[in-house]
Protein backbone atom coordinates (compact mmCIF):
# COMPACT_ATOMS: atom_id res chain seq x y z
CA UNK A 1 0.00 0.00 0.00
CA UNK A 2 1.67 3.32 -0.76
CA UNK A 3 1.39 6.09 1.64
CA UNK A 4 1.51 9.69 0.98
CA UNK A 5 2.11 12.77 3.21
CA UNK A 6 -0.75 15.62 2.45
CA UNK A 7 -0.39 17.64 5.77
CA UNK A 8 2.19 18.17 8.53
CA UNK A 9 1.12 21.07 10.43
CA UNK A 10 1.93 21.93 14.00
CA UNK A 11 0.33 18.36 15.58
CA UNK A 12 -1.56 17.84 12.78
CA UNK A 13 -1.37 15.03 10.40
CA UNK A 14 -2.66 13.70 7.03
CA UNK A 15 -2.07 11.11 4.54
CA UNK A 16 -3.45 9.70 1.75
CA UNK A 17 -3.50 5.46 1.52
CA UNK A 18 -3.49 3.81 -1.69
CA UNK A 19 -3.96 0.09 -2.29
CA UNK A 20 -3.84 -1.01 -6.01
CA UNK A 21 -6.58 -2.58 -8.03
CA UNK A 22 -4.33 -5.58 -8.02
CA UNK A 23 -2.85 -5.67 -4.68
CA UNK A 24 -6.55 -5.86 -3.55
CA UNK A 25 -7.78 -8.79 -5.98
CA UNK A 26 -4.51 -10.52 -5.09
CA UNK A 27 -5.06 -10.57 -0.98
CA UNK A 28 -8.90 -11.25 -1.54
CA UNK A 29 -8.13 -14.39 -3.81
CA UNK A 30 -4.99 -15.38 -1.21
CA UNK A 31 -8.07 -14.98 1.40
CA UNK A 32 -10.44 -17.41 -1.00
CA UNK A 33 -7.43 -19.85 -1.51
CA UNK A 34 -6.95 -20.31 2.28
CA UNK A 35 -10.38 -20.65 2.88
CA UNK A 36 -10.95 -23.42 -0.24
CA UNK A 37 -9.72 -26.52 1.47
CA UNK A 38 -13.07 -25.96 4.17
CA UNK A 39 -15.85 -25.03 1.68
CA UNK A 40 -18.68 -27.02 0.94
CA UNK A 41 -21.19 -26.22 -1.86
CA UNK A 42 -23.80 -28.39 -3.49
CA UNK A 43 -22.67 -30.22 -6.11
CA UNK A 44 -18.69 -30.03 -4.78
CA UNK A 45 -17.11 -31.65 -3.03
CA UNK A 46 -15.40 -30.79 0.01
CA UNK A 47 -12.78 -28.15 -0.89
CA UNK A 48 -13.16 -28.78 -4.78
CA UNK A 49 -15.37 -25.71 -5.26
CA UNK A 50 -13.86 -23.33 -7.87
CA UNK A 51 -12.08 -20.04 -6.95
CA UNK A 52 -14.05 -18.56 -9.50
CA UNK A 53 -17.26 -19.20 -7.82
CA UNK A 54 -15.95 -19.20 -4.65
CA UNK A 55 -14.99 -14.91 -5.26
CA UNK A 56 -18.81 -15.18 -7.16
CA UNK A 57 -20.22 -15.82 -3.22
CA UNK A 58 -18.22 -14.57 -1.04
CA UNK A 59 -16.00 -11.86 -2.95
CA UNK A 60 -18.03 -8.62 -1.72
CA UNK A 61 -17.76 -10.02 2.03
CA UNK A 62 -14.28 -11.08 1.82
CA UNK A 63 -12.77 -7.48 -0.24
CA UNK A 64 -14.46 -5.89 2.85
CA UNK A 65 -12.75 -7.56 5.40
CA UNK A 66 -9.34 -7.20 2.90
CA UNK A 67 -9.45 -3.46 3.04
CA UNK A 68 -10.41 -3.25 6.47
CA UNK A 69 -7.27 -5.18 7.47
CA UNK A 70 -4.94 -3.58 4.47
CA UNK A 71 -5.77 -0.39 6.14
CA UNK A 72 -5.15 -1.76 9.53
CA UNK A 73 -1.88 -2.79 8.49
CA UNK A 74 -0.85 0.21 6.71
CA UNK A 75 -1.53 2.39 10.03
CA UNK A 76 0.12 -0.28 12.18
CA UNK A 77 3.22 0.13 9.77
CA UNK A 78 3.14 3.95 9.88
CA UNK A 79 2.77 4.58 13.64
CA UNK A 80 5.76 2.52 14.25
CA UNK A 81 7.78 3.85 11.68
CA UNK A 82 6.80 7.06 12.05
CA UNK A 83 6.84 7.20 16.05
CA UNK A 84 3.39 8.95 16.20
CA UNK A 85 0.68 8.28 18.99
CA UNK A 86 -2.67 9.63 17.57
CA UNK A 87 -4.46 11.93 20.36
CA UNK A 88 -8.00 10.30 19.44
CA UNK A 89 -9.06 7.91 16.96
CA UNK A 90 -7.97 8.79 13.41
CA UNK A 91 -10.75 9.58 10.80
CA UNK A 92 -10.69 7.78 8.17
CA UNK A 93 -12.77 7.94 4.82
CA UNK A 94 -12.84 6.13 1.17
CA UNK A 95 -11.40 8.94 -1.24
CA UNK A 96 -15.05 8.88 -3.80
CA UNK A 97 -16.22 6.24 -2.20
CA UNK A 98 -19.78 6.88 -3.54
CA UNK A 99 -17.84 6.46 -6.96
CA UNK A 100 -15.69 3.76 -6.46
CA UNK A 101 -16.25 0.19 -8.02
CA UNK A 102 -14.84 -3.46 -8.19
CA UNK A 103 -11.49 -2.98 -10.23
CA UNK A 104 -10.98 0.49 -9.00
CA UNK A 105 -7.97 1.54 -6.77
CA UNK A 106 -8.90 1.89 -3.36
CA UNK A 107 -7.62 5.21 -1.97
CA UNK A 108 -8.43 6.40 2.18
CA UNK A 109 -7.59 9.42 3.58
CA UNK A 110 -6.58 9.47 7.21
CA UNK A 111 -6.25 12.44 9.36
CA UNK A 112 -5.39 12.70 12.91
CA UNK A 113 -3.57 14.83 15.94
CA UNK A 114 -0.39 13.36 16.96
CA UNK A 115 0.33 13.34 20.65
CA UNK A 116 3.08 16.28 21.02
CA UNK A 117 6.69 15.23 22.50
CA UNK A 118 6.52 16.10 26.10
CA UNK A 119 9.46 17.24 27.98
CA UNK A 120 10.34 15.73 31.75
CA UNK A 121 9.52 16.79 34.51
CA UNK A 122 12.63 18.21 36.89
CA UNK A 123 10.78 16.63 40.18
CA UNK A 124 14.01 17.43 41.89
CA UNK A 125 13.32 21.09 42.07
CA UNK A 126 10.00 20.76 42.86
CA UNK A 127 9.83 22.36 46.66
CA UNK A 128 6.36 20.85 48.39
CA UNK A 129 4.96 21.11 52.03
CA UNK A 130 2.98 18.59 53.86
CA UNK A 131 0.58 19.50 56.42
CA UNK A 132 0.60 17.37 59.65
CA UNK A 133 -2.16 16.88 61.87
CA UNK A 134 -2.15 15.50 65.46
CA UNK A 135 -5.18 14.69 66.62
CA UNK A 136 -5.91 16.47 69.71
CA UNK A 137 -7.99 15.19 73.15
CA UNK A 138 -10.46 18.02 72.21
CA UNK A 139 -11.00 16.03 68.45
CA UNK A 140 -10.62 12.41 69.94
CA UNK A 141 -13.58 13.19 72.56
CA UNK A 142 -15.61 14.86 69.43
CA UNK A 143 -15.09 11.48 67.67
CA UNK A 144 -16.14 9.50 70.55
CA UNK A 145 -19.42 11.49 71.45
CA UNK A 146 -20.06 10.62 67.71
CA UNK A 147 -19.71 7.10 68.36
CA UNK A 148 -21.37 7.09 71.28
CA UNK A 149 -24.64 8.40 69.07
CA UNK A 150 -24.35 5.43 67.03
CA UNK A 151 -24.55 3.27 70.29
CA UNK A 152 -27.59 5.03 71.84
CA UNK A 153 -30.46 3.11 72.94
CA UNK A 154 -34.26 4.08 73.45
CA UNK A 155 -35.61 4.09 76.47
CA UNK A 156 -39.65 4.41 76.49
CA UNK A 157 -40.74 8.12 77.38
CA UNK A 158 -43.35 8.47 80.36
CA UNK A 159 -46.83 7.27 79.84
CA UNK A 160 -49.09 9.67 77.51
CA UNK A 161 -45.90 11.61 76.37
CA UNK A 162 -45.76 12.81 72.74
CA UNK A 163 -43.05 11.00 70.34
CA UNK A 164 -40.83 14.01 68.90
CA UNK A 165 -38.38 14.53 65.90
CA UNK A 166 -35.44 11.94 67.11
CA UNK A 167 -37.64 9.65 69.01
CA UNK A 168 -38.43 6.07 67.94
CA UNK A 169 -41.96 4.31 67.82
CA UNK A 170 -42.82 1.15 68.02
CA UNK A 171 -45.58 0.30 65.64
CA UNK A 172 -47.87 -1.71 63.52
CA UNK A 173 -48.96 -0.84 60.01
CA UNK A 174 -50.47 -1.46 57.06
CA UNK A 175 -50.85 0.48 53.59
CA UNK A 176 -53.25 0.27 51.08
CA UNK A 177 -53.70 1.69 47.76
CA UNK A 178 -57.04 2.12 46.37
CA UNK A 179 -58.38 0.13 49.47
CA UNK A 180 -55.94 -2.91 49.17
CA UNK A 181 -53.34 -3.90 50.63
CA UNK A 182 -50.45 -4.24 49.32
CA UNK A 183 -47.33 -6.83 48.70
CA UNK A 184 -44.41 -5.31 51.75
CA UNK A 185 -46.76 -2.50 53.13
CA UNK A 186 -47.02 -4.31 56.37
CA UNK A 187 -45.28 -4.44 59.45
CA UNK A 188 -45.82 -5.48 63.39
CA UNK A 189 -43.71 -3.84 65.75
CA UNK A 190 -41.96 -2.13 63.85
CA UNK A 191 -39.23 0.51 64.82
CA UNK A 192 -38.92 3.48 63.61
CA UNK A 193 -36.37 6.42 64.71
CA UNK A 194 -38.62 9.49 63.87
CA UNK A 195 -36.79 12.09 61.06
CA UNK A 196 -34.17 9.64 60.15
CA UNK A 197 -36.17 9.46 56.32
CA UNK A 198 -36.51 5.69 56.21
CA UNK A 199 -39.64 5.68 55.03
CA UNK A 200 -41.22 7.56 51.79
CA UNK A 201 -41.10 11.68 51.95
CA UNK A 202 -43.73 12.29 54.54
CA UNK A 203 -44.87 9.60 56.64
CA UNK A 204 -42.54 10.03 59.41
CA UNK A 205 -43.44 13.85 59.76
CA UNK A 206 -47.10 12.75 60.61
CA UNK A 207 -46.33 10.72 63.46
CA UNK A 208 -44.66 13.73 64.67
CA UNK A 209 -46.80 13.77 67.89
CA UNK A 210 -48.17 10.75 68.37
CA UNK A 211 -48.91 8.94 72.15
CA UNK A 212 -48.47 4.82 72.95
CA UNK A 213 -51.99 3.34 72.10
CA UNK A 214 -53.09 5.48 70.06
CA UNK A 215 -54.22 5.03 66.09
CA UNK A 216 -53.69 7.14 63.22
CA UNK A 217 -53.70 6.86 59.36
CA UNK A 218 -50.97 8.53 57.22
CA UNK A 219 -51.55 9.76 53.59
CA UNK A 220 -48.40 9.41 51.70
CA UNK A 221 -47.86 9.12 47.83
CA UNK A 222 -45.20 7.34 46.30
CA UNK A 223 -42.64 9.01 44.43
CA UNK A 224 -42.87 8.58 40.75
CA UNK A 225 -39.59 7.24 40.40
CA UNK A 226 -40.27 4.47 43.37
CA UNK A 227 -38.20 0.73 42.70
CA UNK A 228 -42.01 -0.67 43.02
CA UNK A 229 -43.72 0.22 39.20
CA UNK A 230 -47.06 -0.87 40.49
CA UNK A 231 -46.87 1.92 43.38
CA UNK A 232 -44.85 4.70 41.58
CA UNK A 233 -46.94 7.58 41.78
CA UNK A 234 -49.97 6.32 43.93
CA UNK A 235 -51.39 7.53 47.11
CA UNK A 236 -51.41 5.44 49.81
CA UNK A 237 -53.05 5.41 53.46
CA UNK A 238 -51.17 3.57 56.33
CA UNK A 239 -53.04 2.55 59.09
CA UNK A 240 -50.74 2.79 62.28
CA UNK A 241 -51.25 1.41 65.31
CA UNK A 242 -48.46 2.97 67.83
CA UNK A 243 -46.82 0.58 71.15
CA UNK A 244 -44.59 2.38 72.34
CA UNK A 245 -43.10 6.17 72.51
CA UNK A 246 -38.93 6.03 73.05
CA UNK A 247 -36.79 8.72 73.46
CA UNK A 248 -32.78 8.51 72.48
CA UNK A 249 -30.53 7.43 75.46
CA UNK A 250 -26.64 8.57 74.89
CA UNK A 251 -24.32 5.56 75.41
CA UNK A 252 -21.53 6.31 78.08
CA UNK A 253 -18.27 6.58 77.30
CA UNK A 254 -16.65 4.04 78.65
CA UNK A 255 -15.20 0.46 78.41
CA UNK A 256 -18.50 -1.10 77.38
CA UNK A 257 -18.46 1.92 74.47
CA UNK A 258 -15.40 0.36 73.79
CA UNK A 259 -16.52 -3.19 73.83
CA UNK A 260 -18.94 -2.32 71.50
CA UNK A 261 -16.53 -1.47 69.10
CA UNK A 262 -14.51 -4.38 69.11
CA UNK A 263 -12.09 -2.64 71.16
CA UNK A 264 -10.74 -4.07 74.66
CA UNK A 265 -11.05 -0.59 76.58
CA UNK A 266 -12.16 2.61 76.10
CA UNK A 267 -7.92 3.49 76.40
CA UNK A 268 -7.91 1.15 73.28
CA UNK A 269 -10.50 2.94 71.62
CA UNK A 270 -9.06 5.99 72.24
CA UNK A 271 -6.08 4.76 70.56
CA UNK A 272 -8.16 3.53 67.69
CA UNK A 273 -9.81 6.94 67.36
CA UNK A 274 -6.71 8.91 67.31
CA UNK A 275 -5.08 6.69 64.59
CA UNK A 276 -8.34 7.12 62.08
CA UNK A 277 -8.75 10.54 62.69
CA UNK A 278 -4.85 11.16 62.02
CA UNK A 279 -5.16 8.73 58.65
CA UNK A 280 -7.93 11.15 57.69
CA UNK A 281 -5.59 14.27 58.37
CA UNK A 282 -3.20 12.05 56.09
CA UNK A 283 -5.81 11.91 53.15
CA UNK A 284 -6.41 15.64 53.24
CA UNK A 285 -2.76 16.90 53.38
CA UNK A 286 -2.20 14.74 50.91
CA UNK A 287 -4.81 15.66 48.62
CA UNK A 288 -3.69 19.79 49.36
CA UNK A 289 -0.27 18.46 48.59
CA UNK A 290 -1.35 16.74 45.16
CA UNK A 291 -2.82 20.07 44.12
CA UNK A 292 0.31 21.77 44.70
CA UNK A 293 2.56 19.26 43.14
CA UNK A 294 -0.29 19.60 39.86
CA UNK A 295 0.23 23.83 40.52
CA UNK A 296 4.13 23.32 40.00
CA UNK A 297 4.06 21.24 36.82
CA UNK A 298 1.51 23.05 34.73
CA UNK A 299 3.88 26.39 35.73
CA UNK A 300 6.98 24.17 35.24
CA UNK A 301 6.21 21.97 31.94
CA UNK A 302 5.47 23.37 28.68
CA UNK A 303 4.38 21.46 25.60
CA UNK A 304 1.66 22.07 22.82
CA UNK A 305 -1.78 20.71 23.33
CA UNK A 306 -3.70 18.31 20.31
CA UNK A 307 -6.67 21.05 20.08
CA UNK A 308 -9.13 18.35 19.51
CA UNK A 309 -8.63 16.63 23.01
CA UNK A 310 -8.66 20.23 24.55
CA UNK A 311 -11.89 20.67 22.62
CA UNK A 312 -13.21 17.80 23.83
CA UNK A 313 -12.87 17.91 27.39
CA UNK A 314 -13.69 21.60 27.32
CA UNK A 315 -16.99 20.29 25.67
CA UNK A 316 -17.39 17.96 28.73
CA UNK A 317 -16.57 20.57 31.33
CA UNK A 318 -19.23 23.21 29.96
CA UNK A 319 -21.81 20.12 29.84
CA UNK A 320 -21.09 18.91 33.37
CA UNK A 321 -21.45 22.67 34.79
CA UNK A 322 -24.62 23.42 32.50
CA UNK A 323 -26.40 20.44 34.44
CA UNK A 324 -24.94 21.24 38.19
CA UNK A 325 -26.81 24.79 37.78
CA UNK A 326 -30.28 22.88 35.90
CA UNK A 327 -30.07 19.55 38.23
CA UNK A 328 -33.71 19.75 37.32
CA UNK A 329 -32.95 18.42 33.94
CA UNK A 330 -31.35 14.10 34.10
CA UNK A 331 -30.96 13.71 30.36
CA UNK A 332 -29.53 15.18 27.44
CA UNK A 333 -32.39 16.52 25.78
CA UNK A 334 -31.18 20.16 25.67
CA UNK A 335 -30.21 22.96 23.19
CA UNK A 336 -26.06 23.48 22.27
CA UNK A 337 -23.96 24.39 25.25
CA UNK A 338 -21.37 27.12 24.99
CA UNK A 339 -17.98 26.12 26.06
CA UNK A 340 -16.75 29.15 28.30
CA UNK A 341 -13.68 30.72 28.42
CA UNK A 342 -13.39 29.32 31.89
CA UNK A 343 -13.94 25.95 31.07
CA UNK A 344 -11.34 26.37 27.89
CA UNK A 345 -8.84 26.87 30.43
CA UNK A 346 -9.95 24.37 32.67
CA UNK A 347 -9.96 21.96 29.85
CA UNK A 348 -6.07 22.76 28.94
CA UNK A 349 -4.64 21.90 32.41
CA UNK A 350 -6.31 18.77 32.75
CA UNK A 351 -5.19 17.59 29.28
CA UNK A 352 -1.96 19.18 30.20
CA UNK A 353 -1.38 17.08 33.18
CA UNK A 354 -3.11 14.30 31.86
CA UNK A 355 -0.66 14.18 29.31
CA UNK A 356 2.08 14.77 31.60
CA UNK A 357 0.98 12.33 34.15
CA UNK A 358 0.88 9.45 31.57
CA UNK A 359 4.10 9.93 30.33
CA UNK A 360 5.64 10.14 33.86
CA UNK A 361 4.05 7.27 34.59
CA UNK A 362 4.94 5.63 31.39
CA UNK A 363 8.71 6.29 32.16
CA UNK A 364 8.89 5.23 35.46
CA UNK A 365 6.75 1.79 34.68
CA UNK A 366 4.02 2.30 36.55
CA UNK A 367 1.18 -0.28 36.47
CA UNK A 368 -1.75 -1.42 37.58
CA UNK A 369 -2.08 -4.55 39.32
CA UNK A 370 -5.33 -7.25 38.94
CA UNK A 371 -5.33 -6.30 42.81
CA UNK A 372 -5.58 -3.07 43.14
CA UNK A 373 -8.06 -3.40 40.19
CA UNK A 374 -9.80 -5.97 41.90
CA UNK A 375 -10.16 -3.76 45.00
CA UNK A 376 -11.37 -1.26 43.24
CA UNK A 377 -14.47 -2.49 41.72
CA UNK A 378 -15.05 -4.32 44.56
CA UNK A 379 -15.64 -0.34 46.40
CA UNK A 380 -17.98 -0.04 43.48
CA UNK A 381 -19.85 -2.94 43.78
CA UNK A 382 -20.95 -2.24 47.57
CA UNK A 383 -23.15 0.93 46.10
CA UNK A 384 -24.68 -1.97 44.13
CA UNK A 385 -26.18 -3.63 47.70
CA UNK A 386 -27.52 -7.65 46.38
CA UNK A 387 -25.94 -6.88 42.51
CA UNK A 388 -22.26 -7.19 43.16
CA UNK A 389 -21.34 -10.30 41.20
CA UNK A 390 -24.28 -8.56 38.38
CA UNK A 391 -21.74 -5.39 38.44
CA UNK A 392 -18.33 -7.54 38.93
CA UNK A 393 -19.05 -9.20 35.53
CA UNK A 394 -20.50 -5.94 33.66
CA UNK A 395 -17.32 -4.18 34.42
CA UNK A 396 -15.20 -7.18 33.44
CA UNK A 397 -17.05 -7.37 30.06
CA UNK A 398 -16.93 -3.15 29.65
CA UNK A 399 -13.05 -1.88 28.66
CA UNK A 400 -14.29 1.50 28.88
CA UNK A 401 -15.73 0.99 32.49
CA UNK A 402 -12.37 -0.76 33.78
CA UNK A 403 -10.67 2.46 31.90
CA UNK A 404 -12.53 4.36 34.43
CA UNK A 405 -11.61 2.78 37.23
CA UNK A 406 -8.40 1.75 36.44
CA UNK A 407 -7.31 6.06 35.86
CA UNK A 408 -7.43 7.33 39.12
CA UNK A 409 -5.58 4.44 40.76
CA UNK A 410 -2.73 5.30 38.12
CA UNK A 411 -2.69 8.76 38.51
CA UNK A 412 -2.47 8.43 42.28
CA UNK A 413 0.41 5.93 41.95
CA UNK A 414 2.56 8.34 39.17
CA UNK A 415 1.57 11.00 41.83
CA UNK A 416 3.23 8.69 44.99
CA UNK A 417 6.12 8.10 42.72
CA UNK A 418 6.90 12.19 42.11
CA UNK A 419 6.33 12.36 45.67
CA UNK A 420 9.63 10.63 46.38
CA UNK A 421 11.70 12.49 44.12
CA UNK A 422 10.47 16.05 44.93
CA UNK A 423 11.81 17.77 48.35
CA UNK A 424 9.18 17.88 50.92
CA UNK A 425 9.00 19.29 54.05
CA UNK A 426 6.98 19.07 57.13
CA UNK A 427 4.68 21.39 58.73
CA UNK A 428 2.72 20.88 62.01
CA UNK A 429 -0.51 22.86 61.45
CA UNK A 430 -4.29 22.62 63.51
CA UNK A 431 -6.90 20.92 62.47
CA UNK A 432 -8.61 24.58 60.93
CA UNK A 433 -6.08 25.43 59.23
CA UNK A 434 -5.82 22.18 57.07
CA UNK A 435 -9.79 22.36 56.58
CA UNK A 436 -9.29 26.04 55.06
CA UNK A 437 -6.42 24.70 52.52
CA UNK A 438 -9.01 21.94 51.78
CA UNK A 439 -11.75 23.61 51.34
CA UNK A 440 -9.71 26.15 49.20
CA UNK A 441 -9.02 23.27 46.42
CA UNK A 442 -12.68 23.31 45.72
CA UNK A 443 -13.05 26.89 45.04
CA UNK A 444 -10.15 27.16 42.49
Amino acid sequence: MQVTETQKEGLKRAYELMLTAQELDDKVMEKLKEAQPDVEMKGFRKGKVPLPMLKKQFGDRVMGETMQESIDEAMAKHFEESGDRPAMQPKIEMIDGENWKQGDDVKISVAYEALPEIPDADLKAIKLEKMVVKAGDDEVTEALEGLAEQAQDFEPRKKGSKAKDGDQIVFDFVGRVDGEAFEGGAAEDYPLVLGSGSFIPGFEEQLVGVKAEEEKDVTVTFPEEYQAEALAGKEAVFSCTIKEVKEPKKAEIDDELAKKFGAEDLASLKGQVAERLEAEYAGAARAVMKRALLDALDKNVSFELPPSLVEAEAEQIAHQLWHEEHPEVHDHNHGEIEVSDEAKKLAERRVKLGLLLAEMGQKAEVEVTDAEMTQAIMNQARQYPGQERQFFEFVQQNQQMQQQLRAPIFEDKVVDYAFELTEISEKEVSKDDLQKAVEALDEE
